[in-house]
């Protein structure tokens, strides 16, 4: 493959989704990997776009195939990630961002050890909190237990290759950046992506 697998998780509330977007906004290589889920779209989605909306039939026979890189149940509905899409994408020379959890990130390292995780942390839980708060759409109740769950995902962080902590956004999208264009520059992607000109440098003249 010529181009990165990388894994990007954090609990919700830490900035993930917003440091994505930026990142994909500045970097014409990077792609985001679609998930296929069984819910139903919220209002404001769109197929293909946010996800591959599908039903549970359909998901359980892509499951039987071996069709996902990862899945997980997460509240009652399946989220998959394709793995011929991302196969696609890293052939084509493409950096592809799976937004998934912990769960997910090690069922990837299972079958693809290549790729480079990253845990997105908050500077704190009351920064966290309002986070969330701020958002306008949960209840207390379901803050609450946003919150309980951040918890349970944050202490999987050392599982991961890096850490980024999102206290100042444009430090937290530096320090992103810098890992990916590290991803780039590893030896293994190197030896593939200029196989040509190192064979050129080794050859007896």
């Amino acid at each position: 493959m010529k181009g990165n697998l990388l894994v990007i998780a954090a609990p919700s509330g830490a900035g993930k989704t917003s440091l994505v977007h930026e990142l994909l906004r500045a970097d014409a290589t990077l792609r985001v990997s679609i998930s296929h889920t069984t819910r139903a779209p919220r209002p404001g989605e769109h197929n293909g776009q946010h996800y591959h909306f599908t039903n549970l039939e359909h998901f359980q026979a892509m499951l039987k195939e071996a069709a996902f890189f990862e899945s997980a149940l997460v509240h009652g509905n399946y989220y998959g990630t394709s793995r011929a899409r991302v196969m696609a994408e890293l052939a084509a020379e493409k950096d592809v961002i799976l937004e998934i959890d912990w769960q997910g990130a090690r069922q990837i390292r299972a079958v693809f050890p290549q790729v480079r995780s990253i845990f997105i942390l908050p500077p704190s839980k009351e920064t966290l909190l309002t986070r969330l708060r701020n958002r306008g759409q949960d209840s207390e109740a379901v803050i609450a237990k946003r919150v309980a769950n951040a918890c349970e995902e944050m202490s999987h962080c050392g599982e991961f290759d890096y850490i980024v902590v999102n206290d100042r956004f444009d430090q937290a999208l530096l320090e992103l950046t810098t890992i990916i264009h590290a991803c780039r520059l590893s030896a293994a992607i190197q030896q593939q992506r200029h196989a040509g000109l190192i064979a050129k440098l080794l050859a007896q003249s």
